[in-house]
């Protein structure tokens, strides 16, 4: 009798492991589907993942936001552990969307249709007391992965003309990189599944 018991747990562990999976994947694709497209210019470092393969790390126009942005800092303010930043974006004139104001927690009201709002995460230890001073967020986009051998010959390409990567941004502000972009022209688009 134990052994049935032994073989019904496996198989619900299974299970379970096997729908936490299937919802995580399907949390991305349904970003990558539905979210709300966003532009952003990139400067890429040029590293190498050796379990996934060639990447591109990105710094975009929104890795570091100026703290004269940020709406809402009480005097003296340092950061602490993992504060969640709201950054809200506008396209720009030349496509590229860029940051207009930024909140801790949430924003005062919804974005509206030609904005979009992304959230970040920064780290603990950030001076918020100067408004020439700018922070660092994290949003979960600064990798994006390139077929072998890809990651060299786009690197040099980004330095003489300009490169995007396109986002889909979720209605709470977390955002999937959809594509990397060569002005106009979509070089690698990252699959739904």
């Amino acid at each position: 009798m134990s052994g049935k018991r032994l073989i019904i747990a496996a198989l619900v562990l299974a299970l379970v492991q096997i729908g936490f999976l299937s919802w995580i994947i399907a949390g991305r694709a349904a970003i990558l589907r539905n979210g709300k497209e966003v532009l952003l210019k990139v400067e890429p470092v040029d590293p190498r993942d050796l379990l996934r393969g060639d990447y591109i790390s990105v710094n975009n126009n929104i890795s570091r936001i100026p703290v004269k942005l940020i709406a809402n800092i009480p005097p003296g303010r340092v950061t602490s552990n993992d504060s969640e930043l709201v950054v809200r974006l506008k396209k720009g004139a030349d496509g590229y969307w860029q940051p207009t104001a930024a909140w801790f927690g949430q924003a005062p009201a919804p974005a509206v249709s030609d904005e979009a709002d992304i959230v970040g995460h920064v780290a603990d230890g950030w001076d918020l007391r100067s408004p020439d001073m700018t922070i660092a967020p994290e949003y979960g986009i600064d990798r994006f992965y390139v077929p072998e051998g890809e990651g060299t010959l786009i690197q040099d390409d980004i330095r003489v003309r300009p490169f995007g990567i396109k986002l889909a941004l979720a209605a709470d502000g977390t955002a999937q990189i959809k594509a990397l972009m060569d002005g106009d022209k979509t070089l690698f688009e990252e699959p739904l599944y």
